[in-house]
């Protein structure tokens, strides 16, 4: 390994077995145009099931003119260089996450929103297009970078997840500013997984009461998470959605983060009157079900209900989930690093990071430790 070249974790999209370690050239300030260059040194990096399918090669795409991709879209770093148009909330030791998604082409992207782009050209860091952060350096422009409290380090890998949850619950928020007088009191989580974790600890947050709705029967790790911060943990092997929804009363909002599609539909039909159904699972399968569609057509359309789907997240996102991580940090002591259960120390560990994606069931978090302290 030379000064110029570092190691990074890679893969070559849609060819299966094909994760690996390799070295590549370091970054530098330059690749960066107009003095907004910003090295960061990377401390750690986030796994989750996005990277599993795409180890899987069920997606992904490599930087153009490239083979590989370089994964990784969960990251926490410390700034180690500047240039010289860079802000002064970005100096050398800074803590730091990137955001995931860069502009492509649509209007949505010119106004600073590609989390809304309705163009196909947009790359997100460590999925398409653009590489990822699970390497020992990355550079990027500094308005991509959100700068984080030294005192958010052990937990501000779970920032870009958390991201996730704010941008869902904004946008509910802000549709249902149609009903004048929103304020709901109750809500349901579907699936009890880091999202799933990380939206309930959320809305608890907001003062609404939460139901975690999974398959695992209680009592197991997440379920005593969901507990500790006066939540409500109910598994799918015992109750039905139906079930839940008539013991827990009206469900103001639901978060639908399972992964299994036609949990989506059962959902809209537990759904309380004038409530909102947020969905964040991708779902590339062909999973089918058969459906009550005129009783669920019906109720959303007498109960002014609302479907919508989230994906990926703003940079203001970003801001308001280090509010809630440090809120969470006073008011829940512990709680956040009890995700962080799967330690993977160093690039070179592979085999971990697979085993800890594909085989372990008592997993919540798998994290690789690049840079310990930086």
């Amino acid at each position: 390994m030379t000064r110029n070249s570092m190691r990074a974790v890679a893969v070559r999209p849609r060819v299966a077995d094909s994760l690996h370690v390799r070295s590549v050239p370091r970054p530098s300030l330059d690749e960066v145009p107009d003095g907004r260059g910003v090295l960061v040194r990377v401390l750690r990096v986030g796994l989750c099931g996005t990277d599993r399918e795409i180890i899987d090669a069920e997606f992904g795409e490599a930087p153009a003119g490239e083979d590989a991709l370089i994964l990784g879209h969960e990251s926490l770093g410390r700034v180690e260089a500047v240039g010289p148009e860079v802000p002064d909330s970005l100096v050398p030791g800074t803590l730091v996450v990137a955001t995931v998604r860069r502009p492509g082409s649509s209007a949505y992207d010119a106004i600073g929103h590609p989390d809304l782009s309705t163009s196909d050209d947009f790359p997100e860091r460590g999925i398409r297009r653009a590489h990822g952060f699970l390497a020992e350096f990355y550079a990027d422009a500094a308005e991509y970078l959100v700068p984080l409290p030294a005192s958010l380090a052990e937990v501000g890998v779970l920032l870009e997840p958390l991201s996730i949850v704010e941008k869902g619950i904004r946008q509910a928020f802000e549709i249902q500013q149609r009903l004048r007088i929103w304020e709901p009191r109750r809500a349901a989580v579907l699936g009890a997984g880091p999202i799933g974790l990380l939206a309930a600890l959320a809305l608890r947050l907001r003062g609404i009461e939460v139901a975690v709705y999974s398959r695992r029967t209680a009592p197991f790790r997440n379920s005593e998470l969901v507990d500790a911060v006066g939540g409500r943990y109910v598994s799918s092997a015992s109750t039905s959605l139906a079930e839940l929804a008539a013991s827990a009363g009206p469900l103001d909002l639901i978060l639908e983060a399972t992964g299994y599609s036609p949990f989506a539909f059962e959902a809209a039909d537990v759904l309380a009157p004038n409530g909102i159904l947020v969905l964040a699972s991708v779902t590339g399968g062909d999973q089918t079900a058969e459906i009550p569609t005129d009783r669920i057509n019906q109720g959303l359309v007498l109960g002014n209900k609302v479907i919508v789907g989230t994906v990926n997240a703003h940079r203001d996102d970003f801001v308001e989930g280090i509010d809630d991580l440090l809120r969470a940090e006073a008011v829940f002591p512990g709680w956040l690093g009890q995700l962080l259960t799967t330690r993977v120390d160093g690039l070179e560990r592979t085999d971990e990071m697979l085993r800890g994606l594909r085989d372990d069931a008592d997993a919540i978090k798998v994290y690789v430790e690049v840079a310990e302290g930086g």
